[in-house]
């Protein structure tokens, strides 16, 4: 199944839809990219997309983010293990954290999942990154573009009130490659206002920041 044959609809609301298990859910088990842009990124979205991203076991599937330079110390601290070549250690342990948390390395290890920060470097910008885009490839070259959401915390008890806009490539074609090159444009270090960094080389040069945990509480 791809993406073409999910029941999409032009836009998602929370007063209506739920957001994750009829947007979500079904473009991540039928696509094998996945390109996102969120301000705040947690372990706990990144372990959940890596569970609900059904290609990521045949070993072809690839996700790539970019996020804002502020973490939870302990999401920080886990994110540095993760990305690190020289953390050799195993996450395997009796929680299903750790169950979940291992899947993850093991995934970063065999390259499917890369990150980026994006950090404003403009005085016209003020405060810090939070472009909200989200793009799904699947195996057939159909692509779903998004906007609008700022998280994916998955929770069924903490989850934002919030609206999605979708864009297909086989009814809003323009839409999407516009989607498309914005993201790969700030993925190549090449959009105005923000400077673009692999994660390891902004955590190894402090530019990453410690967020208080009322603010990131919900992703």
């Amino acid at each position: 199944m791809g993406l073409r044959e999910i029941e999409l609809k032009e836009e998602y609301r929370s007063d209506r839809d739920d957001i994750v298990s009829e947007f979500f859910f079904p473009c991540l088990s039928n696509c094998i990219e996945y390109d996102r842009c969120v301000d705040l990124l947690s372990i706990h979205t990144l372990a959940t997309i890596s569970m609900v991203f059904d290609n990521f076991a045949t070993g072809k599937a690839k996700l790539r983010m970019v996020t804002g330079h502020r973490f939870r110390t302990s999401d920080l601290n886990l994110f540095t293990k993760l990305f690190s070549e020289k953390y050799t250690k195993s996450f395997k342990g009796k929680l299903i954290k750790d169950t979940k948390i291992q899947k993850l390395q093991n995934i970063v290890d065999d390259g499917q999942i890369e990150l980026k920060i994006a950090i404003p470097n403009s005085e016209q910008v003020a405060g810090s990154f939070s472009e909200r885009i989200g793009i799904f490839r699947d195996e057939h070259d159909q692509v779903v573009a998004f906007t609008g959401t700022s998280s994916e915390s998955f929770s069924t008890q903490t989850r934002d009130f919030e609206s999605v806009d979708v864009f297909t490539s086989w009814n809003d074609k323009s839409r999407v490659e516009r989607k498309v090159k914005d993201f790969e444009d700030l993925w190549e270090n090449k959009t105005k206002y923000v400077q673009v960094y692999d994660f390891m080389y902004a955590e190894k040069n402090n530019l990453l920041k410690y967020s208080t945990e009322w603010v990131t509480q919900n992703y």
